[in-house]
């Protein structure tokens, strides 16, 4: 896992912090203070390329629908597919919580 890399007591603690939110409001209230615009909205749009490559839509309709790019695709792309499956693990249980 790349993550190692930075595996340590910070990471800890905002692992730790993100797990202890309680609700969507939260969140966003954590996510506003702790992150950019820029970097909440990049990676809001990672997951949801992820979720439209794993439904099977190409490339080009994914860059349509979320203004990504093709270089973004492309790394989520190589994510799902060598990555440590935590694209999967989330979309799993967020399908699990639609049914």
């Amino acid at each position: 896992m790349q993550i190692d890399k930075l595996r340590g007591k910070q990471l800890d603690q905002l692992f730790d912090a993100i797990l202890s939110l309680k609700d969507r409001e939260e969140c966003y209230k954590f996510f506003d203070d702790i992150a950019t615009m820029s970097e909440v909205h990049a990676i809001a749009q990672r997951l949801q390329v992820a979720k439209m490559l794993t439904e099977g839509h190409t490339y080009t309709f994914i860059e349509d629908e979320t203004n990504a790019s093709t270089a973004t695709i492309s790394r989520v792309r190589r994510c799902i597919n060598y990555g440590s499956d935590g694209y999967k693990i989330v979309l799993d249980r967020m399908l699990d919580n639609d049914e």
